[in-house]
């Protein structure tokens, strides 16, 4: 994202070693490095290298970024920061003379190094946080209509998009590698953008991308089973949330307590926090009824602190949809918005690309696309759906390759035990075999599920069979514009494959 800024960060190597506190130095104990040497940029990413920057060269998933150091070189890195391992490497390396800078925990001193490098941004943000496991990315779209709504300059760093202002950008991640992250926020602060709100994975929380940055307020949302392939069970998932809601990121919380978890991060969050909560009245912000929601939205009324009580209506469907606008009207009023303009705001809000998103349809068949990818989410969806279904459910759900397989079986059971036709098809298989994953997803046999590898023909095959009155979900992609297959990503957009198929069939 450096391309978006207007002014050039620079940094000397003496500065950058000073900060680190380490000793600047040559990987060629005879050569003298100049001390002076500017530096202009700094980045993870080989293919990123602009002339002046800093390559960091870290240890990775599966191999170390070290092993990249001649094509930054090339590109124009004049120095490297490191780890011993990458050290040991260079000074065998015909890039001996380059200058390095060595540290134990490079992942550990990037997010700071980066936020000093371009000036702490986020200190001159209102920069909210959100995390969990669902919802991240609805709260972080109706927080930031309802800062539209309300005449404010607003930025958004999510699953979907990156908005800086009026301007859009694709996201290749939920929460960014910390130098591009911190060149982000200090273009939002040189254009005068301050509220930005951040979704914040487990990821980025474990590999300290947002180390560094400061918030005004964190929030959670949920958390059910997900990313357990790389965390290993539920409670490292849970400690790795956890670690945004600390005095090292914000002074503030807003939680959701509906699930085991949001109740006990309530309970251990060293940072004063508000609750929230559907059930427990109670709670600082706790919903006081609902009223009979239809297709077209809900409605519903809010009491928050200091005896205000709202009335909102949302396009938005779903319970769990109450819960995430909820959690935006009680950032939003943390952020100085009038409660009943927040609310007010709310009105014309449609949420997030891939999260229930509607695909006209001309024979009286809804057809929803969303990005439902755990168990937890799949049930949400379908119980969203159920009250104002006077026809069936039908639902489309693949499962990706190289992720948790243990929720496997469990989203197929949701899938088939919801809806009364299930479609098991591919989602971005990876390098795992389609074939293999759909099997995991039916250890037990159920009636009425239907396999369609092909996830084109599997959306054709729901379209062909749906009649009026009829529901037909489209799950596990969302807003995603490609299907990944065998390490080649193919063009491929669920709303998009539905609207050309829905054409075709006038």
């Amino acid at each position: 994202m450096r391309e978006l800024l207007q002014y050039e960060y620079s940094r000397t190597l003496k500065q950058v070693a000073d900060f680190l506190e380490v000793s600047y130095a040559s990987v060629n104990p005879n050569s003298h490095p100049n001390i002076y040497l500017n530096i202009t940029g700094l980045t993870l990413n080989s293919h990123q290298v602009t002339q002046g920057d800093l390559f960091v060269a870290l240890q990775g998933a599966h191999t170390h970024g070290i092993s990249f150091v001649e094509e930054a070189i090339k590109s124009g890195a004049v120095a490297i920061l490191t780890d011993h391992s990458g050290y040991e490497y260079l000074i065998k390396s015909p890039h001996k003379t380059t200058p390095c800078l060595a540290t134990r925990d490079v992942r550990g001193a990037l997010g700071p190094l980066a936020s000093w490098f371009f000036g702490a941004p986020s200190h001159n943000l209102r920069l909210y946080g959100i995390t969990g496991t669902n919802g991240k990315t609805t709260v972080s779209y109706l927080l930031e209509h309802i800062w539209r709504e309300n005449r404010r300059e607003t930025g958004l760093m999510g699953t979907v998009e990156v908005k800086v202002g009026a301007d859009r950008y694709p996201s290749t991640r939920t929460t960014m590698e910390a130098p591009e992250l911190q060149a982000l926020l200090a273009t939002y602060s040189e254009r005068h953008i301050q509220n930005v709100v951040m979704e914040v994975s487990s990821h980025s929380l474990t590999l300290h991308r947002v180390d560094g940055s400061r918030f005004a307020t964190v929030a959670f949302t949920n958390l059910s089973q997900d990313h357990l392939d790389f965390h290993g069970d539920m409670d490292s998932y849970f400690k790795a949330k956890k670690r945004l809601f600390t005095l090292s990121f914000a002074e503030n919380a807003i939680i959701n307590v509906d699930t085991e978890w949001g109740l006990r991060l309530y309970q251990e969050a060293s940072i004063p926090a508000l609750d929230l909560s559907l059930t427990n009245r109670t709670a600082s912000w706790h919903l006081v009824e609902q009223l009979p929601s239809s297709s077209h939205g809900m409605q519903f009324t809010v009491r928050g602190p200091n005896g205000v009580l709202l009335d909102v209506r949302t396009p938005l469907v779903g319970e769990y949809n109450i819960s995430n606008a909820i959690m935006a009207i009680a950032l939003a009023v943390d952020s100085g918005i009038d409660p009943l303009a927040a609310a007010d705001a709310l009105s014309n809000a449609h949420g997030a690309p891939g999260r229930l998103e509607r695909v006209e349809h001309p024979d009286g068949v809804s057809v929803l696309i969303d990005y439902a990818h755990s168990p937890d989410a799949v049930e949400r969806v379908i119980l969203a759906v159920k009250p104002n279904t006077s026809g069936r459910i039908i639902g489309i759900l693949g499962c990706g390759g190289e992720r948790d397989s243990s929720k496997r079986p469990l989203m197929g059971k949701a899938l088939a035990e919801g809806c009364d036709i299930a479609i098991f098809t591919s989602d971005n298989p990876r390098s795992e075999s389609a074939a293999e994953i759909i099997e995991q997803m039916q250890p037990s046999r159920f009636e009425n599920v239907e396999v369609e590898i092909d996830r084109r023909k599997a959306i054709e095959r729901g379209l062909s069979i749906a009649l009026k009155g009829d529901v037909l979900l489209i799950l596990g992609k969302g807003h995603e514009s490609g299907q990944e297959i065998k390490g080649v990503v193919h063009p491929f957009n669920d709303r998009d494959i539905a609207q050309e198929l829905i054409g075709k069939n006038k």
